[in-house]
């Protein structure tokens, strides 16, 4: 008698075969071969059941470059396994073809030459017209949005996050979870939540003072589809207080609570859920730990490391599926249920590239008039880049060293730090920088750049206690985003040792000394969790600096040597 665990890897394998690893036609296709609409949407209708997951939007309404990360070390288990592949070796895994439209989607190699030939991504029109797609194969599918979704543009910080909810509104979502969008504010989260027309999901937000669930985030909902019964719960991102300010939502705790998942999976499965589907914003790793710890868990989407993978990963009986971030991939999963239970899948990453997928006209019409009052703020044109400007990498990324070098001459500092944030579309060569585009890298409802005096000895603190967030071998310790992006300093890191042991050779740049424990520096940040922070915020920082260079220029940064790779 064959297993169910052989059932799932018999549908890994299909879902493989189908088309190049999962993601169709299109990975196979040839560089600069014509894409169709077609092509990328089509799928071999399976089983009876249909989830469409979209997460980590970070607010991007329109259509933007994105390259994916050079460098995304694992570690401990995690080493050398997805997500934690990149470029040619991506490639050589999933057999993507040089030069394809899938190595410009899912890798970083040659990003501004396929760039040009490919365009931009994403626009939640594009995504509209995709979801109403595999809405008109299966009308009755899923629709879950992992959450950072009103987090990360001009027009959201403007709105408050208002631009984005009436967008998303309109694609009529059935349920999502949360992590940025906490700050915007507990008040304004209630008052958006309590207005959703659908399910605010979040099994682990607990009342603080309490330390008991909420009433405004159920941590389930259950739904009748494909004539079977499907539970969806809620995981919103654990470490809220940690990497984010907690003075912004002091009424809730979070955590992983995966004791308290497995009661929520335990209790929908008494009420005679056939399929448990984890909408979740863990981050990938720690959704694998998960799957490894709660049992009857069938599918976990995951979000939050913006990881984009072609196939999902099995881990037991649980398979993860990843839809990478900022709108640029939808990823449907269809699932064959029978006899109480999930049999089988199949699933497709779809790229939105958006010069190939037409617009849905009516939420095309709804984002422009979202952004119609701040129109001319947006397209002002602040200056011109001479390089590729990408965020993402676990050390550095061209955006994070302009944002550095321009916190150094603006606010006269020796140092420089900005936050290792993942989220921030691209800007080529030669291509005109905005307003927006700044806003879209440095977007936040806490961006203001302080100012002040740190010893050698601090700044090591600092730069150890981020270093164990990113490499501690425990997923469930792994609680911020990438490394904290320096100016003006260079540094050892070994990811093989041990916390306070990591970090060394710290080098001011500009004298070529090392930093002294007990010297005082002159640093510049932005984006710091403590209540009362001053300073003028980012954009203005950035955009001023901008605005004296002209055009700016990133030299290549060697400043950061990596140990254990």
């Amino acid at each position: 008698m064959i297993s169910r665990r052989d059932f799932l890897q018999v549908s890994m394998a299909a879902s493989a075969l189908y088309g190049a690893s999962g993601f169709g036609n299109w990975g196979r296709l040839a560089a600069q071969q014509k894409l169709t609409q077609d092509e990328l949407l089509q799928f071999d209708t399976f089983g009876n059941v249909s989830l469409i997951h979209i997460t980590d939007i970070h607010a991007q309404l329109k259509p933007i470059y994105f390259r994916e990360p050079e460098i995304n070390l694992g570690v401990g288990d995690a080493r050398g396994q997805v997500p934690h592949v990149t470029g040619a070796d991506f490639r050589k895994l999933y057999g993507v073809n040089d030069g394809s439209a899938s190595q410009y989607a899912l890798t970083y190699n040659d990003f501004t030459s396929l760039a040009q030939t490919y365009g931009r991504v994403g626009g939640l029109d594009r995504v509209a017209t995709v979801i109403n797609a595999i809405r008109a194969d299966r009308p009755d599918a899923i629709l879950l949005d992992g959450g950072d979704t009103w987090h990360g543009s001009y027009t959201c910080y403007k709105t408050e996050g208002q631009d984005m909810v009436n967008v998303m509104n309109a694609l009529n979502p059935d349920a999502m979870t949360f992590h940025w969008e906490f700050t915007l504010g507990s008040e304004r989260v209630q008052e958006i939540v309590e207005n959703l027309p659908f399910a605010a999901l979040g099994q682990n937000i607990f009342d603080a003072e309490w330390d008991e669930p909420t009433e405004l985030f159920p941590p389930y909902k259950m739904f009748e589809r494909g004539g079977s019964k499907i539970a969806v719960i809620g995981q919103a991102f654990p470490y809220m207080p940690i990497a984010n300010p907690g003075w912004m939502f002091p009424e809730y705790s979070f955590g992983i609570r995966d004791e308290r998942m497995q009661e929520m999976v335990d209790e929908v499965r008494a009420l005679g859920a056939e399929v448990v589907v984890v909408l979740s914003h863990n981050g990938f790793d720690v959704d694998k730990k998960m799957a490894g710890k709660v049992t009857g868990i069938d599918v976990i989407l995951s979000g939050h490391t913006h990881d984009a993978l072609p196939e999902p990963v099995l881990v037991g009986e649980t398979i993860i599926v990843a839809s990478g971030s900022n709108g640029k991939f939808v990823s449907r999963v269809d699932l064959d249920v029978r006899d109480g239970r999930m049999m089988g899948f199949k699933h497709k990453l779809i790229p939105i590239f958006s010069d190939v997928i037409e617009p849905d006209a009516q939420v095309a019409a709804l984002i422009d008039e979202q952004r119609a009052p701040y129109l001319s703020e947006l397209t002002e044109v602040i200056g011109k880049s001479d390089s590729l400007l990408y965020r993402r990498g676990n050390f550095n990324g061209t955006w994070d060293d302009l944002i550095c070098d321009a916190l150094i001459q603006e606010r006269d500092a020796d140092i420089s730090m900005s936050p290792g944030v993942r989220w921030g579309p691209s800007i080529l060569p030669g291509q005109d920088i905005t307003r927006e585009d700044i806003f879209n890298v440095t977007s936040m409802s806490y961006g203001k750049a302080y100012r002040s005096e740190m010893t050698g000895e601090f700044i090591h603190v600092i730069m150890e206690d981020v270093a164990d967030n990113l490499f501690n071998t425990d997923p469930y310790y792994q609680q911020g985003g990438d490394m904290v992006r320096v100016g003006g300093m260079g540094y050892r890191i070994d990811i093989t040792k041990p916390q306070g042991s990591r970090i060394s050779e710290m080098t001011l740049l500009k004298t070529g000394e090392l930093i002294d424990p007990a010297k005082t520096y002159v640093v510049a940040g932005w984006a710091s969790v403590n209540e009362g922070t001053e300073g003028p915020q980012i954009w203005d920082v950035v955009e001023s600096h901008i605005r004296k260079q002209g055009t700016v220029s990133v030299a290549p940064n060697n400043s950061v040597t990596v140990v254990g790779a």
